[in-house]
């Protein structure tokens, strides 16, 4: 496999590792970027972008980076708390007053932030065309009733947190969600990465393909099981209601609607850019980035049916876990993606790292192939 772009020899390991991947795993096409202390030191892509086999993938390839979007989201909401205009530990149903019913009156932007709001999944079920209208998306979640007592644990919300969080920012900012985030968090800093992606830059997006015969961890095992057995979990529904959730990666009106869960198109340079960002105080200033990094909770998540740890709007590292830790330090924080991309930040080292795969894999967690790229990362650095 021919790579392309840029690596310091310093971290020759690092390329010999990505090269790796094509190798030993059913990767298709990939992406890799790592800063340390702004500095870029590995910035390699390869392999092919289309579904025919025949598109190489380029430096400027942009990939659905499905949860890696949360932590964008996260920051733009963060950064209105810092402003005055929102507050972490205000009822949201000040600034949306339809969201108080049904028990949610008092359901913090802390709790949205952090998964403990208790409304991961809708319960009653909807047409496909309901994921890409977001009134219908906006109001079915106003409407609901948590499915546990907000505050009382945690359950991810794998795309309900794009709306619920997204619609405070349509209240407050004024504009389209999508737009919102990435004016506050990627076009100042120059970073390539979409929330509503422009229809003349859809030639440039990798078409998603599943790793084939490949079942995962036991944690991914358990959580397919549930989805498969019993359709009317909270599982189940977080990821199937409504049912095109799981399987429009690829078609034109999910890449055009903004849904700031799931839907942010970027690579991996514009991964790794935003994480340094956050590092240097570009984004956040240090006590909110410090209440951001916060452990919030921890334990057993209602959706994943796994350990989950979690700060505001990003996932913090489970070291002592093999398929929960970012393989680095252990106070690193950011988010992975469905199926194998992830950006994420080691403060101990300055590392800000990002990868991206259009080849997606069966984890529910960390995904390996991007622990091992970490790990060489950490091992060049000493």
């Amino acid at each position: 496999m021919q790579l392309q772009g840029y690596f310091d020899l310093r971290f020759e390991a690092v390329k010999d590792c990505f090269g790796e991947l094509f190798e030993q795993t059913q990767t298709r096409g990939a992406a890799v970027c790592v800063q340390v202390g702004g500095e870029t030191v590995v910035d390699l892509w390869a392999g092919v972008a289309d579904n025919a086999g025949e598109q190489p993938w380029h430096g400027d390839t942009l990939v659905n980076l499905f949860s890696c979007t949360k932590t964008f989201t996260a920051v733009a909401a963060l950064q209105l708390v810092a402003e005055g205009r929102l507050e972490l530990d205000e009822p949201v149903a000040r600034i949306w007053p339809e969201f108080a019913a049904n028990g949610k009156a008092h359901i913090t932007l802390r709790q949205l932030l952090t998964h403990q709001a208790g409304l991961p999944a809708l319960r009653q079920p909807l047409p496909p065309e309901a994921l890409y209208d977001w009134t219908a998306m906006t109001s079915a979640l106003a409407a609901e009733q948590p499915w546990w007592a907000p505050g009382d644990g945690h359950g991810y919300a794998a795309i309900t947190y794009g709306w619920l969080v997204g619609e405070l920012l349509r209240r407050i900012d004024g504009k389209d969600p999508g737009a919102a985030i990435v004016a506050r968090t990627a076009a100042p800093w120059g970073l390539d990465f979409h929330i509503g992606l422009a229809d003349e830059e859809f030639h440039r997006v990798a078409y998603l393909t599943r790793a084939k015969n490949e079942f995962g961890d036991a944690a991914a095992q358990r959580l397919f099981k549930v989805m498969m057995s019993e359709p009317g979990s909270l599982s189940a529904r977080a990821f199937n209601n409504p049912p095109s959730i799981m399987n429009s990666g690829n078609k034109p009106e999910w890449r055009r609607m903004a849904q700031p869960a799931a839907n942010g198109h970027g690579n991996a340079r514009s991964l790794a850019g935003f994480y340094t960002g956050l590092l240097q105080g570009r984004l956040l200033d240090d006590a909110v980035l410090k209440e951001m990094v916060r452990e919030h909770c921890l334990g057993e998540d209602r959706t994943l049916l796994t350990a989950t740890r979690f700060g505001l709007g990003c996932w913090l590292d489970q070291s002592a876990a093999a398929n929960a830790t970012f393989a680095m330090g252990p106070r690193s924080f950011g988010h992975p993606g469905a199926g194998g991309s992830i950006g994420f930040a080691d403060p101990e080292r300055e590392v800000a790292f990002g990868f991206v795969t259009n080849t997606l894999g069966p984890y529910v967690l960390m995904d390996p192939r991007a622990q091992a790229l970490a790990r060489s990362v950490m091992h060049c650095i000493g």
